[in-house]
């Protein structure tokens, strides 16, 4: 994919940061497609396809991480490279969008040269790396019915609770990455309370119990002490 003839597609509801940006992008020849609202970058999605997608978080109509969330489960754009734009500056934010999948995360305000830099970057490296993953890359033992909330392991499904299964497929969505508490109990649980980091402690114990008794073999899922869990793919 040659930087100066890629597509990208700009999720940004600020008319003024959005022509910033695509001015930015269209001197380095980028082509642009704008979108105010998330359900017009849907439409947008589902039209054609796009090399790059550039999300804001804060939508009039939704998040911006609910679509990278969609977008990770779906084949068809599982290594499309995503940058995340937002006002927030959390911490529990940017880990939460990089753990859903996000290739990068830039807080505002930020400078359009810099988002620049940050898009050919991503473009180079996705153009770099995926001849050589889709030749690399096994299949996967797992299969995530998103619809019907069931996760098969070498094509039987798993008895998992509803938490157990939002929260393998967490993991699925970030296999081979480090996965921190945090994270997790924000993409399984949501804006649950009650729930601390134990309760995704206790749940990951349980969730080993099923894949051991699954496929003995294997270990799929790892601790790194002070810094999360990993699914091995």
């Amino acid at each position: 994919m040659a930087t100066a003839h890629a597509r990208l597609l700009l999720l940004e509801d600020d008319p003024a940061i959005a022509r910033t940006v695509a001015y930015a992008l269209e001197r380095e020849g980028l082509s642009i497609v704008h979108s105010l609202l998330l359900r017009d970058a849907r439409e947008q999605l589902r039209a054609r396809p796009f090399d790059l997608l550039v999300l804001d978080v804060g939508l009039p109509d939704g998040n911006g991480l609910d679509l990278l969330r969609d977008l990770r489960r779906d084949p068809a754009h599982q290594a499309t490279p995503v940058l995340m734009l937002s006002a927030h500056g959390e911490e529990l934010d940017r880990v939460l969008g990089l753990e859903l999948g996000a290739d990068d995360y830039l807080p505002k305000p930020f400078s359009p040269r810099e988002l620049a830099a940050r898009v050919k970057a991503l473009l180079r490296r996705a153009a770099t790396s995926a001849p050589q993953a889709a030749a690399a890359a096994p299949p996967s033992p797992f299969h995530d019915d998103a619809a019907g909330q069931r996760v098969s392991l070498h094509g039987r499904p798993l008895p998992l609770t509803r938490r157990e299964y939002r929260l393998l497929a967490c993991l699925l969505r970030g296999a081979g990455r480090i996965q921190s508490r945090e994270a997790l109990l924000a993409g399984a649980w949501g804006d649950d309370s009650e729930s601390t980091d134990r309760t995704v402690d206790t749940h990951i114990k349980t969730l080993r119990a099923k894949l051991r008794e699954a496929d003995p073999a294997r270990e799929y899922i790892s601790t790194h002490r002070g810094m999360g869990y990993c699914l091995e793919p």
